[in-house]
């Protein structure tokens, strides 16, 4: 009996698919060495020791840790020295995916399966067969996703949209998450059975602050990174500077720490990185008058907006009202800062000795 287009796509396996179809490749810069990734706090020692033991079993591996601490480097890092390290490390960015196309992205879909599906693609966890899958923010997944994941991770099978045939894969899964999974669970937003499936090694990665001892080494890399990347003579950080970094909390963790030592390298300015860390302590404290009505979401715009205006303004009068070397301080396009400054009423220059000042 023939078989139709349909049903040959359908009997492709795994190793016709990497044939026919590309896997992208990992254009991730080169990972920093271990002694940058790992420091010499006693936190990260631990966190050390648990990778070696994480590499070298063929479980799934959740990391645990606030925002910018690190993950996905410690992620790569574990399936660079794992036997899955001759596949694909495939990243999965849950929150960044809409929830209507995440399903999609994940299994991938079979030709015909919606409007626009012209041919057959193979999803993530298909192009990270024999390779690791690092799926970023679980916490973050649908229920209903949650629910397909897990069956994937108890026997290895699932079906692409609109295929009736069950495919099969071997993926080394490495969940991360900034939230406490225990209290998702609680509120019923997270499935307490495939909290089990991938908690099976866990990772707690520390703040920043935990590890402050680390901050000069980090800091002699990522300006030695940033001044070979912009082409810039490699500066030297004062120690007062040093000092009031390692006093800093660090909200944003080494991610903010690595924005504001490419903003020093830029502008060769000590002050930006003064500033930066000052502007991050501004709370706002709205007056709250008893028996009223608070707008959540407006008071959070409005002191998310008096924040970014405060930031800009001083990191324009660091450089001098130089309104491009504000912009790559800042890390947003020229256009977008001419933006913001026309959106807040604020002049091409500054008149006179009076200080300019963002209108609330």
């Amino acid at each position: 009996m023939k078989t139709s287009p349909a049903d040959q796509d359908n009997e492709l396996n795994i190793e016709q698919i990497a044939i026919s179809e590309p896997i992208p490749t990992d254009h991730h810069e080169a990972a920093p060495p271990e002694e940058v990734i790992f420091g010499s706090s006693a936190a990260m020692e631990a966190v050390r020791l648990s990778a070696s033991v994480a590499a070298g079993a063929n479980v799934p591996i959740l990391l645990q840790g606030p925002s910018g601490s690190g993950k996905e480097i410690l992620a790569r890092f574990i399936h660079q020295r794992s036997s899955w390290a001759h596949g694909t490390f495939v990243k999965v960015n849950c929150p960044a995916i809409p929830g209507t196309l995440f399903e999609s992205e994940l299994f991938g879909y079979q030709k015909g399966a919606f409007t626009g599906a012209y041919t057959s693609k193979p999803g993530r966890i298909e192009l990270a067969n024999r390779g690791t899958l690092f799926l970023d923010e679980i916490a973050e997944l649908e229920l209903g996703l949650q629910a397909k994941l897990l069956q994937l991770l108890q026997d290895g099978q699932f079906c692409r949209i609109g295929g009736q045939q069950e495919r099969q894969v071997e993926v080394r899964f490495i969940c991360a998450t900034n939230r406490h999974l225990d209290k998702e669970i609680k509120t019923g937003t997270f499935r307490q059975d495939l909290f089990y499936r991938i908690n099976v090694l866990a990772i707690e990665l520390p703040s920043l602050q935990q590890r402050i001892c680390d901050i000069p080494m980090l800091a002699d890399y990522f300006l030695d990174k940033f001044s070979r990347k912009f082409s810039r003579p490699t500066p030297s950080l004062s120690s007062r500077v040093v000092q009031k970094m390692q006093k800093y909390r660090w909200p944003g963790n080494i991610r903010e720490f690595e924005n504001v030592i490419k903003r020093y390298v830029i502008t060769n300015s000590e002050e930006i990185i003064c500033n930066s860390m000052e502007d991050s302590r501004l709370e706002f404290e709205p007056e709250i008058p008893a028996g009223s009505v608070i707008k959540l979401k407006e008071a959070t715009r409005k002191a998310s907006k008096e924040l970014e205006q405060k930031i800009i303004l001083k990191t324009l009068e660091a450089n001098r009202w130089n309104r491009r070397a504000t912009a790559r301080a800042l890390s947003i396009s020229y256009a977008a800062l001419l933006y913001k400054l026309r959106e807040a009423g604020v002049p091409p220059r500054p008149s006179g000795r009076k200080p300019v000042r963002f209108p609330v």
